[in-house]
């Protein structure tokens, strides 16, 4: 027998028999369908319990205040009392005769301006403090002290100042809800991680691009919590101001409700008082909400 070499011995080889073609098949995203029946079950879970709670408050409210002993009045009295009260909030008859919700919107724009300017000048002072930890330790015990004076104890001094209601009630609620911005803000600065400061040293950024691209956005958590309770602060600041200042505000209503003996009256201005206040208060969570998202506190 002949050794046939390696490189004359000739190796068959057969194909592999072909695979079946994959089909793949493309579906096009469907869109989330309006589920309203899941809508509706949130709602109702979101608003059946205050309004469990509402009700029962005005039960208990009734039978408490219905014995003629009562020195104030039962809801159905309200209702019945101030009914065109409540049933026209827009009304304007001159310039002292106009609607509840006129007298809201006109408190609200001191508001709006004296809790803007409280806003601009706390997170500005806030940031420079929270930059120096010397700051911090020396300005924070001023800060705290001043915090607890309450908005009417500024009003003799913003008077004698202004010698004007209205710049007057304008100071009270700035020097009212600006300690919060400012104690909150250099808390969030001072909170700001090292690695932060670090990129921005190798970026070489500048002062200002520092504060608007890093500062800010990382102190934003920080920086609307004392938004949120400062808004709180300037609604109340108003509200007790315009109750000796005068004017056409909510305050002042009140204070006229009283001297007439409208207690009726009151009570819808209250009701009034704290809707608005709950409704700044979420206004500030949901900007706060929608500008920090992605970011924590920490």
């Amino acid at each position: 027998m002949s050794i046939q070499t390696i490189e004359d011995s000739k190796v068959k080889t057969f194909p592999a028999p072909a695979k079946p073609a994959e089909v793949i098949a493309f579906t096009a995203k469907t869109k989330p369908r309006f589920d309203a029946v899941a809508i509706a079950g949130k709602l109702a879970s979101a608003l059946m319990p205050p309004i469990i709670v509402i009700a029962l408050m005005l039960v208990v409210w009734q039978i408490a205040c219905s014995s003629p002993t009562s020195s104030l009045p039962p809801p159905s009295q309200v209702w019945n009392e101030a009914y065109d009260l409540i049933a026209h909030p827009f009304f304007d008859n001159g310039p002292q005769d106009i609607g509840l919700a006129w007298r809201v919107l006109i408190s609200l724009q001191r508001v709006a301006i004296g809790f803007g300017l409280a806003a601009i000048v706390g997170v500005a002072l806030g940031a420079l403090v929270g930059q120096s930890i010397w700051a911090m330790r020396g300005l924070d015990p001023v800060f705290q002290i001043l915090r607890t004076v309450p908005p009417l104890a500024w009003l003799p001094l913003s008077l004698a100042a202004f010698r004007d209601s209205n710049p007057s009630a304008l100071f009270v609620i700035f020097i009212t809800s600006i300690w919060p911005i400012i104690i909150n803000t250099a808390v969030g600065v001072r909170n700001i991680p090292e690695d932060y400061r670090n990129v921005s040293r190798i970026l070489r950024l500048n002062q200002f691009e520092f504060f608007v691209k890093i500062m800010v956005p990382a102190a934003a958590p920080y920086i609307f919590t004392g938004l949120r309770i400062g808004i709180g602060l300037s609604w109340l600041a108003i509200v007790a101001a315009e109750m000796l200042t005068g004017g056409v505000g909510i305050g002042f209503f009140i204070w006229d409700a009283w001297n007439s003996s409208r207690l009726p009256d009151i009570i819808v201005a209250l009701a009034y008082i704290g809707v608005t206040g709950f409704c700044l208060d979420r206004l500030v969570a949901a900007v706060g909400a929608f500008v920090t998202r992605g970011t924590t506190a920490k």
